[in-house]
């Protein structure tokens, strides 16, 4: 049997969410440029925490313009977030709990400003 860890791969930090648009058909709009720094990819699976009221949301990434700063919470989602909250998007990665050196893991942390810009990549 191979035992598999869930680690996180990405995560942008305190983003500002710039919509909600319930009629939308789901997932969660991220400017192109965030999705880079945080390695994520469109269309791929994320956790968004709403810093603002403590709600989660499993959804996937869309890609938005590449500098727009867009943060945009589409679908049912939007029951959960609003304009002007603070988020946290976090991608995770499966790896082989037998991975060498996996203890050294280290996701890709992209914090933003307050214009949801990369501020620094740690």
């Amino acid at each position: 049997m191979v035992i598999q860890r869930t680690l996180l791969s990405g995560k942008i930090h305190r983003v500002t969410i710039t919509d909600a648009d319930l009629d939308y058909n789901g997932s969660i709009t991220i400017d192109t440029d965030l999705l880079h720094a945080a390695g994520i990819l469109p269309h791929e699976r994320v956790l968004v925490a709403n810093v603002t009221n403590g709600n989660r949301l499993e959804t996937y990434a869309l890609a938005g313009a590449a500098g727009s700063g867009i943060c945009q919470i589409n679908g049912a989602g939007a029951h959960q977030f609003q304009r002007g909250d603070l988020a946290i998007v976090m991608a995770f990665v499966q790896a082989d709990a037998e991975t060498p050196d996996l203890d050294r893991w280290a996701p890709r942390v992209v914090l933003v400003d307050k214009d949801n810009r990369v501020a620094k990549i740690v």
